[in-house]
């Protein structure tokens, strides 16, 4: 067989042989996700911005200026308001804006607070009811207390439930123009300081004498200071009984110028320890008065008892001391 002068290149075959592509991050799923979300976002405030009327886009703009003064006026903007109030209000006919709500919307909150009050009245008056119940049943039972149950007064008065300890000729409660503490005061003392520790009301404190003078006392000790000593020494008995310190509110001496016999100023029974537990409107209006004096002799609240029965009688007006009461703080020890 005869041969070409040609020689034969030899064919090379080349196989490719497939393999699996590497696996993709998903870094790119989140960068969409985020891209989607801010588009959503921004067709969403367009489409709010297209739809707000323009006094409402003032509003807005104002309140990020000033967004106390928007808040102290009322309503959720103060632009495009014909009233001559600006901002506020619930008028559902108006376009755009806000206007005041009106006279009416004013007598509503205010009956809301009548309302609001005497609940709050009704309250007090059951709790000072059931207090005076609780007393006179631990008078009457316990064994210290039946022999010294007429030099224990319980009167429901405008303030509160009023928890006389009277003095006795026979029987009294200090020692002669001394604040010393008797026995028999101090087992009285006990048993309505535990009485009194588990009451939501707080207290006040006020001592009081007869008009006998003491002494020098124009110029020196005298029945002021005689009174706020014996105040502030049955104070010291009550907190030694368990009673809260944070549940005074007030501890005075006011010596003979509430005496409980007018006619016998000198009586017996006008030396006595008054434990007012104060409802909420009379410590309200304790420290409203404390507030609106003009100087620090001009507040108090007065301690007035009712004219008998269950309801109280309304306070006549009061007549000032001719000196100012000796207050002591309920922080304080003499």
């Amino acid at each position: 067989m005869a041969t070409s002068g040609k020689q034969l290149q030899p064919i090379i075959v080349k196989r490719v042989k497939k393999a699996g592509h590497s696996a993709h991050g998903g870094a790119w799923k989140i960068a969409y996700a985020d891209f989607v979300t801010a588009m959503m976002a921004f067709f969403l405030l367009m489409w709010l911005l297209g739809s707000t009327t323009k006094g409402d886009l003032q509003g807005i703009a104002e309140y990020f200026q000033s967004p106390l003064k928007v808040a102290m006026q009322g309503g959720n903007g103060s632009g495009n308001s014909d009233s001559i109030l600006p901002g506020g209000g619930r008028d559902l006919s108006k376009a755009s804006g806000q206007v005041d709500g009106g006279e009416a919307q004013r007598k509503f909150k205010a009956v809301g607070a009548q309302l609001a009050r005497a609940e709050q009245l009704r309250r007090d008056q059951m709790r000072i009811e059931a207090l005076k119940q609780r007393m006179e049943a631990v008078i009457n039972e316990s064994p210290k207390l039946k022999d010294f149950k007429s030099q224990i007064r319980l009167e429901k008065v405008q303030d509160g439930l009023n928890i006389q300890i009277v003095d006795d000729q026979n029987r009294p409660m200090f020692d002669s123009g001394s604040a010393q503490v008797k026995p028999y005061m101090h087992d009285i003392l006990v048993e309505v300081g535990n009485a009194l520790k588990d009451v939501d009301n707080q207290i006040s404190i006020s001592g009081h004498t007869d008009n006998t003078s003491y002494g020098n006392g124009d110029r020196g000790y005298s029945n002021w200071e005689l009174s706020a000593d014996r105040a502030n020494a049955s104070r010291r008995e009550l907190i030694a009984a368990g009673l809260p310190d944070g549940k005074l509110v007030r501890v005075e001496g006011l010596s003979s110028s509430q005496p409980l016999d007018p006619t016998k100023p000198d009586a017996s029974l006008n030396r006595r320890i008054s434990i007012l537990v104060m409802t909420h409107e009379a410590v309200e209006r304790m420290h409203q008065s404390l507030e609106e004096a003009p100087d620090a002799s001009a507040g108090g609240v007065d301690l007035v008892p009712s004219s008998g029965g269950g309801t109280p009688a309304p306070a006549p007006a009061p007549t000032p001391p001719t000196s100012p009461p000796a207050v002591i703080a309920p922080a304080r020890t003499r």
